[in-house]
This record gives C-alpha cells, sequence and structure tokens, in this order.
C-alpha cells in the first residue's frame, strides 16, 4: 500500500471529562496522558479507513508517546498521525499532539490489519477457556 506520508488530524477541546483527575491518571486538572493517547491512535485508526479490504479492521499493537507539556481545560488540541512505513499487514504512524500554545506530544505507533471475524472469533474464544 502507498499511503506513506498520509496524515490525518483530529481536533477537540479539553474539558474536565479528559482531566488526569476524572480518569485517575493523576491529580491535575489538566489533559490526561490516557486520553491523549487514545485520541492519537483515533487519529491513525481512521487514518487506515480509506485503504481497508472488506471485512478487515487495524489494531493497535505498540504506541510510544511523550506527554511533553500540560494543556488546560478550555483549550483545543490538535492531534495528528503520519504513515512513515507499510510493510503488508504492518502499519507505522509518526504522531503528533499541539495544544493552541505549543508541542504536547509525540511518538510512535503501530498498528497491524486482521481479518475483523477471525480476530474476534480468536479474542471471543478466551472466554471459554
Amino acid at each position: 500500500m502507498n499511503a506513506i506520508g498520509v496524515t490525518n488530524k483530529h481536533q477537540f477541546t479539553v474539558t474536565e471529562n479528559h482531566t488526569a483527575i476524572t480518569l485517575e491518571s493523576g491529580n491535575a486538572r489538566v489533559l490526561s496522558t490516557p486520553y491523549l493517547v487514545a485520541m492519537l491512535e483515533k487519529a491513525a485508526h481512521e487514518l487506515c479507513f480509506p485503504y481497508l479490504e472488506d471485512g478487515t479492521a487495524t489494531v493497535g499493537t505498540e504506541m510510544n508517546v511523550k506527554h511533553l507539556a500540560a494543556t488546560p481545560v478550555g483549550m483545543n488540541v490538535t492531534v495528528s498521525a503520519t504513515v512513515t512505513e507499510w510493510e503488508g499487514r504492518k502499519i507505522v504512524f509518526s504522531m503528533e499532539a499541539h495544544d493552541e500554545v505549543e508541542k504536547i506530544a509525540e511518538g510512535t505507533h503501530t498498528r497491524f490489519i486482521v481479518m475483523k471475524e477471525k480476530f474476534q472469533t480468536r479474542c471471543d474464544g478466551k472466554l471459554q477457556k
């Protein structure tokens, strides 16, 4: 697949629901790392949609993110995912996030293409063990 260099961006406004206090990842009223990572993953996940065949999906397998700066409630954040490698079923992304003042995160993310039904059946099989 030739999607190298393709970027997807997503913007959101930090609310109380996104804070470290609410998500129990810290005691500060700032954008939590778990929510930030989820939004970075969302940007990568959505980027893949136009390139996938019917019956397939992508799953995240690795996330390496540095949360560089705090962002207060009320500020807008833009996250971006850019494809840097696509080999077979493996897709690697470069990730960044910026608030209205500065870069707040950077990192990499890896996803794999799976057959949706086969993947779900295998996962659900764990319930029988």
